[in-house]
């Protein structure tokens, strides 16, 4: 299976970066995993976040295909246990789905235009997370739901 996460922003920070690295590396014989950095608009009034949510989500849009599986991760989504992430990982990968995007936004979310394009919106969690953390938990819920629907172990 092909996963992209696609993301506004660079990790800066170095603990970061290392704990992302990591799972990525464990997961490359569960999937091809790739992170696309998209560069997030500048927003200097805040009038103007609107526009600039619909052009970062024309920059999205632009990174998936027709075909791809989207998801993205959204306050408003569904929460998951890790088994039905898996589950749901699952399901997809059993119905032929060969390709699926992530989509984590700005500080200011996702346009309205990305959010209609999602086949399932994904909520991590009530709390709210610097996006940064937001892609470090991803990979990781990504790794645990291929170890679950391999039946291997993996701490709890």
């Amino acid at each position: 299976m092909k996963i992209k996460i696609i993301a506004l922003g660079k990790i800066k920070e170095k603990f970061l970066k290392e704990g992302i690295d990591e799972f990525l590396k464990r997961l490359t014989p569960y999937a091809n995993v790739e992170i696309v950095e998209l560069a997030p608009v500048e927003i200097k009034d805040e009038n103007l976040i609107e526009k600039a949510l619909d052009a970062e989500g024309e920059k999205i849009l632009a990174c998936i295909k027709p075909q791809t599986y989207v998801i993205t991760l959204e306050i408003q989504g569904k929460m998951l246990s890790s088994e039905e992430f898996a589950e749901k990982i699952q399901t997809l990968s059993n119905e032929g789905i060969s390709e699926i995007a992530f989509v984590i936004g700005s500080s200011h979310g996702i346009s309205k235009e990305v959010s209609k394009r999602a086949d399932f919106a994904l909520s991590m969690s009530k709390m709210t997370f610097l996006h940064q953390f937001a892609r470090l938990l991803l990979v990781e819920q990504i790794y645990r739901a291929f170890k679950i629907i391999k039946g291997e172990t993996y701490h709890k």
